[in-house]
C-alpha cells in the first residue's frame, strides 16, 4: 500500500522548523500516542470507549497531517468495538510511519 507522509512531515516542519531533533522528538511522541490509542482500542469491548479511542486517534493525526491514519480511525469509528482487522491497520499505519525516514 502506498502511503503519503508528504503532509505528516510538512505538518512537522511547520511546528518545528529545521530542527531535526526536535522533528524526531516529536515523530516518537506522536508514534507513542497513536500506538497508545490504538493499545485501547484493541482492549475496548463497548461502543463508548471504542468511540472515544477512536476520535482520540483522528484527533492526534489531523494535528500531525496523517491523513492515511484519519482515514482508518475513521473506519474504527464506523466499525465493531474490538474488530481485529482494522486494529491490525491502524498497527501496520503507525508502523510505516515509524519505519519512514524522510
Amino acid at each position: 500500500m502506498s502511503m503519503d507522509y508528504g503532509s505528516f512531515d510538512t505538518a512537522l516542519k511547520a511546528a518545528v522548523g529545521e530542527d531535526a531533533a526536535l522533528m524526531a522528538e516529536l515523530r516518537l511522541c506522536f508514534i507513542n500516542s497513536a500506538k497508545r490509542q490504538v493499545s485501547l482500542l484493541s482492549r475496548s469491548r463497548c461502543d463508548a470507549n471504542w468511540r472515544h479511542s477512536s476520535w482520540r486517534l483522528r484527533g492526534l493525526a489531523a494535528s500531525f497531517g496523517a491523513t492515511h491514519l484519519i482515514a482508518l480511525a475513521d473506519e474504527a469509528n464506523d466499525g465493531a468495538p474490538g474488530d481485529p482487522v482494522v486494529v491490525r491497520k491502524l498497527n501496520q499505519a503507525i508502523a510505516a510511519i515509524e519505519d519512514y525516514a524522510p
